[in-house]
């Protein structure tokens, strides 16, 4: 047996999503990193060994301009590019490769974390036995950052952590039980099917549970053309101790996909003769077991009322979504769900442990109660919030610093790196003084001033409530909309959806009823106006009427999101607004005419937010027809050295990504991006000289490296092609001087 020392500035335990963020995040800040996974790929529950899609602030299409950005983003992105169909096996390899391009990080697969060398509140080392090499593998670092999931290197640390249900006593929780417990979310295995062709039987093996003996027909969906995580509701073991009767568990759940599948074949209920099963997982996808206490724990009132922290580093938007302990077998229906009405925030001081002083949490065993975890559980949360730990280690651990230190003295330091990263992250501005855009002035060839969509693709009858969110900056001063009407009159109003994230009709502004008189393609203006303190979107509602039909689009203005309205069903206890409102008209839009507006205006990519918040947040060119070449420039007073540009691109974080595809998106490389581009820069009135040049482009975010710090007072890009959106578009241009 060989023992080996392995010494770095931050090891990371656990290589599902959460470490592996926090491993690149750290890298990314200069920090040697050692990521420890126990499993033969990487990925945790979202790898081909278990299969869970990576769901996250969307909530499947629930919310509005949620997707993650950040490394979880460019993840998405990636994926989308290479793994247009959702094979499991190509996600895991653009999570290796996403590791494997971070020199910084140094990769141990197959390494189980077994032991602890921790005193006096401070972990000393970590050790793990690596299978297959007989290595026993002992890491040192000064930080550790403990995204296992399960939590084991922060409980043989001696961390304070919670395991089971709090009583409502202690958070005043509504959705926790009167008297507290051991019960958790359960664990489950998946399996996929396919058509072979030809009739295959299927003996079932002795141990396979005859699920006609149980709830499952009547309690849960079942289908032939289900695969994965359509089965996401074979779950068991919440009663139990999921680690501990992890193997009884796994037991458990395989008798119980072998039953269904026997169900399927040989119930004679489904047209199943020509199908054999393709895959059936061995590692149990567990969803909970033990939380951490940090300085904040999060509760459900900070989920729905989304709190807004100072110290802020990520958000969340799934529900918070709790199943019964019962599991598969539960006669109630497979999980209940509570959306807040956008996203919510997630603080730096629930990313620590309170009481030993060098560990960091990342992933499911943050500090929250459990009715909180049932929505911070999620992977692509886990991921973004493995991000913020793996940033926040590095700046702790390059300015000497401990956790609880940079969040309540330092937090500066972390906010200027998270927002460098491109973190995913709400309502944080870009004021970091590194950054020299912020000193220029910014011009553009065009913009878009008076935004519109005239052409119409068809009508949609106003048979039931409509609602749009466009921006207003700085005011609104009456719009048109594209109408066929038989005689009658529109009413409309206007709400204030008060939370720059949120996307719902929250507070009246104002309304009115406009006569329509009768014939086709009617142009009708609607005199409502607005002027918020700050730019702001606003939800516009038609009322329905069987009078009026309104024209659609093709395709969106920036920043724009459209709604039907739908009564709930008698039987949906625990239905929200954001099931009343449900988005419509993916990439189209209205007919409409805005009046003129400051909303994508040049400045935009200075400072300010890098993703939707309180309107889109980005620069658009007039359209490509019009100003086919069009440019974006900074111009400073006085030459800077520059040795960095950054440009932040638009992935149009409305669509909803997702690894394995529970739903397909039409299109490898996001049409709003621009696909290629040029950067220049000069000095007074010197030549211009290209820096770079980008083809073929597919991501979100370039960073572009000067050989030769230069001195320079302009600095252009000039967009050469989209990806297929019919404007250019730039979130964020930044420019930084040689390193310090």
């Amino acid at each position: 047996m060989q023992q080996l020392e392995v010494q770095s500035d931050l090891t990371v335990v656990g290589g599902g999503l959460a470490g592996i963020c926090a491993a690149i995040g750290a890298a990314r800040q200069g920090s040697t990193v050692a990521l420890v996974q126990n499993r033969p790929v990487l990925g945790g529950n979202s790898s081909s060994e278990v299969r869970v899609w990576v769901c996250g602030a969307t909530a499947h299409g629930a919310q509005s301009f949620a997707r993650e950005t950040g490394i979880m983003g460019e993840l998405f992105v990636e994926n989308q590019f290479r793994n247009p169909l959702g094979n499991p096996y190509y996600w895991d390899l653009v999570l290796l490769e996403a590791v494997r391009a971070e020199s910084r990080i140094t990769l141990y697969l197959n390494t189980d974390v077994r032991s602890v060398d921790a005193a006096d509140g401070e972990i000393r080392s970590v050790t793990g036995w690596q299978m297959g090499s007989e290595k026993e593998i002992r890491f040192v670092s000064p930080v550790f950052v403990d995204a296992s999931g399960d939590g084991l290197v922060g409980m043989l640390a001696g961390a304070e952590y919670r395991t089971g249900r709090e009583p409502r006593s202690e958070y005043d929780e509504s959705w926790a039980p009167d008297v507290p417990d051991s019960n958790t979310l359960g664990s489950t295995i998946l399996f996929y099917s396919k058509d072979a062709g030809e009739p295959v039987r299927f003996v079932p093996p002795s141990f396979a549970r005859d699920v006609t003996e149980t709830a499952i027909p009547e309690r849960r969906v079942i289908r032939t053309d289900m695969n994965g995580c359509a089965f996401w509701w074979i779950e068991w073991g919440g009663e139990l101790d999921v680690v501990d009767d992890n193997e009884a568990i796994r037991d458990e759940l395989q008798a119980v996909v072998y039953g269904i599948w026997d169900y399927i074949k040989n119930s004679g209920r489904f047209d199943a003769d020509n199908l054999t099963l393709e895959w059936i997982g061995s590692v149990p996808g567990k969803r909970e077991y033990r939380r951490f206490l940090g300085d904040h724990v999060l509760t459900q009132h900070d989920v729905l009322e989304q709190t807004e922290f100072e110290d802020r580093v990520a958000f969340g938007g799934w529900s918070i979504d709790l199943h019964p302990p019962g599991g598969v077998y539960a006669s109630e229906q497979g999980s209940k769900h509570w959306h807040p009405d956008g996203n919510y925030h997630i603080p730096l001081r629930s990313l620590y442990s309170r009481n030993v002083r060098n560990l960091w949490m990342a992933g499911r065993n943050i500090s929250a109660s459990h009715v909180a975890f049932g929505t911070t559980r999620v992977m692509a949360t886990c991921a973004v919030l493995g991000e913020a730990a793996g940033i926040g280690a590095a700046v702790a651990l390059r300015n000497g610093l401990t956790p609880r230190e940079l969040a309540h003295d330092h937090f500066g330091l972390m906010r200027h790196a998270l927002t460098r990263a491109d973190g995913s992250v709400l309502g944080v501005l870009d004021d970091d003084p590194a950054n020299l855009a912020l000193t220029a002035t910014v011009s553009a060839s065009s913009t878009l001033t008076r935004p519109a969509l005239e052409v119409s693709s068809g009508t949609l009858p106003l048979d039931t409530d409509l609602g749009m969110v466009v921006p207003v900056d700085p005011a609104l001063d009456g719009f048109e909309l594209l109408v066929d009407s038989t005689g009658g009159s529109l009413t409309v109003e206007l709400h204030d959806p008060v939370k720059p994230q949120n996307y719902l009709p929250a507070e009246l502004i104002d309304s009115c009823t406009v006569d329509v008189p009768a014939g086709e393609k009617r142009w009708v203006h609607v005199p409502l106006a607005w002027r918020p303190a700050n730019p702001s979107n606003v939800f516009v509602v038609l009322r329905k009427t069987p009078d009026i039909s309104v024209h659609t689009a093709s395709t969106a203005l920036p920043g724009t999101v459209h709604f039907a309205h739908r009564e709930p069903a008698a039987d949906e206890e625990w239905t929200e607004q954001f099931r009343a409102w449900k988005h419509i008209l993916p990439r189209a839009g209205l007919c409409i005419r805005l009046g003129e507006t400051s909303a994508y205006a040049p400045d935009k990519v200075v400072g300010g937010y890098a993703r939707p918040y309180g309107g889109p947040n980005l620069w658009s060119s007039e359209e490509l027809a019009w100003d086919p070449k069009p440019w974006l420039e900074l111009t400073w007073t006085e030459p800077v050295e520059l040795a960095e540009i950054v440009v932040v691109l638009d992935v149009d974080v409305q669509e909803d990504l997702i690894n394995l595809h529970h739903h397909r998106t039409p299109f490898e490389a996001l049409p709003t991006l621009l696909a290629e581009y040029d950067l220049e820069i000069r000095n007074g009135e010197g030549p211009w000289q290209t820096i770079a040049r980008v083809t073929d482009n597919h991501h979100r975010t370039q960073h572009h490296h000067l050989e030769t710090p230069t001195h320079a007072t302009h600095l252009r890009l000039t967009a050469h092609k989209t990806n297929g959106t019919p404007r250019a578009h730039v979130v964020s241009l930044r420019a930084y001087r040689p390193a310090q």
